[in-house]
């Protein structure tokens, strides 16, 4: 009972200070390492074998040994991920990627045909912009006028920019590779097999729901026909976007992943021929560019210079998400050492039904912190990792569990009014986040019931 107690303690206080905006990977770190001091103090060892020496020295041996696990391959992939991200958009490539699918979005005339295509492009540049936030500005700056000008109101196009980074069945994904690393396959294997099949399903279900809702929204609060004036800003000449072309860079890594996965396979083994894993085709793909940028602009100093933005961005990777990786691995270390886990493993083994319980569970504490905190993300990297332990003990599927509480955590940041993407679209617009959320609800809970529903029936 006391491990219990310990256990639900730091979970309360762990989410409540990451609800009021305290960094998570500091609070999870230092969670971890106060539940590790919990099981000393109670006279639970940490190490079976492999002990410093000193039992209160373990802990400090414990983070070690997470920090080596988790700057693993996982840790690499996400990092070279995002110095890949941080030179596409430094060359322009982003944006050549953006203003080239914009286009067609302009000739179309019917405003509320527009909603659903919008969310689906949207979300496909997910693929190239995984940061939710990051994505909103972009599409406010560049998107949002084109959508007004075609008639569209300020808070339906508001609500699907909201919403564009979503639950994307991207193998470029870091949350995706995180997840595929537990199950032991590819990231790849593991959105053809498993996360599309939910997530293609429920974005199409998201885009009706989008075009009923905002079509009721706009009726009812009488902002269908809004003027769009376009504001007057300083006269600046932007940067010269690169050429058209520049649009095929960010996506190289899904073309190469499906060429060599794909394009290469032993009749008899069915079996790709060439074993290239995520890291090897992103620095492929971003050597290609690198050399492209130094013919066009003829500077070799600059264009050499300019690749340290490949560096620098594998910074962000490890400062945004490697190091969540790592605090919350820590946690679970905390959770596992304590007890807790087993007990909870133990207390489930025998109930019926227990796979849809555990989805429920997971999913549900997903979604609740994460619309507390704005982000149900560090929620989830809490988690996988045990994840595959209790559901193996348990005999159940484990992308059941993982699948949903994984959906259900990127969905459900859109409908949080202290999320950082609503309050992205809510300043722009000038608006309350509230009402922001209101037109973000219906079709992300639709996401979410569509998310379990399928999770259900395909893996439970």
């Amino acid at each position: 009972m006391i491990e219990i107690l310990i256990s639900v303690t730091f979970l309360i206080i762990a989410g409540y200070l990451i609800a009021k905006n305290y960094d998570a990977k500091i609070v999870l770190f230092l969670s971890g390492l106060a539940l590790l001091y919990a099981t000393v103090i109670i006279g639970k060892p940490i190490f079976q074998e492999g002990s410093t020496g000193s039992v209160w020295l373990d802990p400090f041996k414990m983070a070690t040994n997470v920090f080596t696990m988790q700057m693993g391959i996982v840790g690499l992939t996400i990092m070279v991920l995002f110095g890949f991200a941080n030179y596409m958009n430094h060359i322009g490539a982003n944006d050549a990627m953006v203003h080239t699918l914009s286009k067609p979005i302009k000739k179309i005339k019917s405003v509320y045909i527009l909603v659903p295509i919008v969310f689906l492009l949207g979300n496909a540049l997910q693929m190239v912009l995984p940061s939710a936030a990051g994505l909103a500005i972009l599409l406010m700056a560049t998107l949002y006028p084109a959508l007004r000008m075609a008639g569209m109101s300020p808070l339906t196009a508001g609500a699907v920019i909201a919403t564009t980074a979503t639950i994307t069945p991207t193998p470029l994904g870091s949350d995706n590779v995180v997840v595929a690393q537990r199950l032991g396959i590819s990231s790849l294997e593991y959105v053809m097999e498993f996360h599309a099949k939910v997530s293609i399903p429920a974005l199409i279900a998201m885009a009706v729901a989008h075009l009923l809702w905002q079509r009721y929204m706009d009726k009812r609060q009488g902002t269908v026909h809004v003027p769009f004036e376009i504001p007057h800003t300083k006269d600046e000449q932007n940067a010269p976007l690169p050429p058209s072309w520049y649009a095929i860079f960010p996506v190289m890594p899904i073309i190469l992943l499906l060429i060599f996965n794909l394009g290469f396979i032993d009749p008899e083994t069915q079996k790709s021929t060439i074993n290239l894993g995520l890291v090897e085709i992103t620095l492929i793909s971003i050597i290609l560019p690198m050399f492209v940028e130094l013919i066009r602009k003829g500077d070799i100093k600059q264009s050499i210079k300019d690749f340290n933005l490949f560096f620098e961005g594998m910074g962000q990777g490890f400062y945004q998400v490697v190091s969540l990786i790592i605090a919350a691995g820590l946690f679970v270390e905390g959770l596992k050492s304590i007890g807790v886990i087993g007990l909870l493993t133990n207390s489930l083994n025998d109930v019926q039904g227990a796979g849809s319980i555990l989805m429920l569970f997971f999913s549900g504490m997903a979604a609740l912190i994460g619309f507390i905190s704005g982000s149900g993300i560090a929620v989830f990297h809490s988690f996988i990792k045990i994840i595959p332990e209790i559901t193996e003990q348990m005999g159940v599927s484990t992308v059941l569990v993982a699948l949903p509480m994984q959906l259900t955590a990127n969905l459900i940041r859109s409908v949080s009014p202290v999320a950082a993407v609503i309050i992205v679209v809510a300043s722009t617009l000038k608006v309350s986040p509230i009402e922001i959320v209101k037109r973000t609800s219906i079709p992300v809970f639709t996401g979410i019931f569509v998310c379990l529903i399928l999770s259900y029936y395909y893996f439970g």
